[in-house]
This record gives C-alpha cells, structure tokens and sequence, in this order.
C-alpha cells in the first residue's frame, strides 16, 4: 500500500494510491484509522507533500554502506536532524549562505510507527510503519575530520523526503536500487544489499541510544554521495517505492 500526504483545496489531507487515483482518507493513518471520505482524486492533479513530518525527529546513519568505508565500522556513525529540515517533492532545497559546497545523499528511509526503546532486531519490523525516499543533504565545507554536524547537516530544507510512504515493501535484505540524479544525468547508483547494518539492526541500536517515538523517520545511509549546485535539480530514487526531486537554490 502506498500512502501519500498531498495538497488539494485547503488543507493537506491523506490518501492511498489506487490505479493512478488517491483514494482520500480521514485523518493521519499513522495516528487513526483507514477510514475513507468517498473522495477520489487524481493523483497528476494533486501536490504531493512531504509524507511524514516528523513530530520528533530524523535520525541519520553515516559510512553504512559497503566500499566506504572498507571495513564495518564498529559504531555506526549516527546524528539527528529537526523536523524543519524536512521538505517534499519540488520544494526547494535553500542553500545556507554559510556555505559554498552542497552533497547530497540518496537514501532508503524507514518511518517508525510506535513508540520503541532497546527494539531488538527480531522485533524492529512491528515498529516499522513503512518505507520512503530521503534526499540527506550536507554543507560539504562543514563535513571533515571533526564535523560541525549542526552546520554540515541540521539546517532548514536539508532532507527532502518522497514521494510517499510504502507500508508493503519486501525484500530489503535481497536488494533495492537507490539512485539519484542530477538534472537527469545518474550521479550515485547503488543497492541496499550492500549496507554493513540493515534495518533491523539499525532500529536495534538507535533504540539503545534514545527512544523511537511514532513518526521518527531513520535514513539508513547512502551508497554514494555527490556535489549539487545552485540552479540544478535533484532526484533521488529507491527501487520498489518511487522517485521525486528537488531544484537547488540560494536565498
């Protein structure tokens, strides 16, 4: 099942995809049920918005990923994003004036949907509300040895997240494409296969640190990072969920 958060009328409103349709729900099938207003709307008439803002927090996994580093790390690298750093389909990324040097980082991002503390591994899925696309963008110049992380990371805009929330999605261990694209061209290609902690294991160790609340959103890392700039337009992709993107300006 594929739930999308969107724009039509006066308020944002849920909805399932049916047949290139949105089948219009009553409230936030996270916090209610799966009850239906009747409406239909076409899903090409309709902004899409963020599916999931966080009413927490973004917890972003760094070096996750096979070939950087070379080895599994011991600890995974693991920070924090605000929920003001979460944007949707075609809304604009802001460059921070602070900094002259943008990567980005497409990612396979999973959306808690209970409160979960010390989940072990075995358990993670019954906290799993389903599964979506993250664009982890970064101050490239704020990013070295000793990272300013709330300057390299934390600012508004930085995680464009899209362009719906999966809730059936299987075979994450098998393998899922993430990709991205600037301006059409292919930048970063890579496979969740490849990841050294998969979700379970991420979930488990995350829930050591703090607690998991409903709506927490984890980036569970990148394949592969590249350089985008003002003017251009970024996409990010994961095989079995859907792609959207973003144009890149500075204010």
């Amino acid at each position: 099942m594929q739930i999308a958060r969107f724009s039509h009328g006066d308020s944002p409103a849920y909805g399932v995809i049916d047949d290139g349709e949105l089948v219009v729900l009553r409230s936030d099938p996270l916090f209610d049920s799966y009850q239906t207003t009747g409406e239909r709307v076409a899903l090409d008439g309709v902004r899409l918005l963020s599916p999931m803002i966080p009413r927490s927090k973004v917890v972003g996994i760094g070096s996750n990923y096979r070939g950087a580093p070379a080895e599994r790390p011991a600890n995974p690298a693991v920070f924090v994003k605000p929920n003001t750093s979460v944007i949707g389909p075609d809304d604009p990324i802001v460059i921070p004036a602070y900094s002259q040097s943008l990567v980005h980082e497409p990612e396979l991002a999973v959306v808690i949907s209970r409160m979960g503390k010390q989940v072990p591994r075995e358990r993670a899925a019954d906290i799993i509300f389903g599964y979506t696309v993250a664009n982890d963008l970064g101050a490239a110049d704020f990013l070295g040895e000793s990272p300013e992380w709330v300057k390299a990371k934390m600012w508004d805009t930085s995680c464009p997240i899209g362009p719906w929330i999966e809730t059936d999605l299987e075979g994450i261990a098998e393998g899922l494409a993430v990709r991205s694209y600037v301006d059409g061209e292919l930048v970063v290609e890579g496979t969740t296969a490849d990841m050294w902690r998969g979700v379970g294991e991420l979930i488990e160790e995350i829930s050591a640190v703090f607690t998991l609340l409903p709506g927490d959103i984890i980036l569970t890392g990148t394949p592969g990072a590249a350089p985008v700039a003002e003017g251009q337009r970024v996409e990010v992709e994961v095989e079995g969920i859907g792609r959207f993107g973003n144009p890149v300006l500075r204010r």
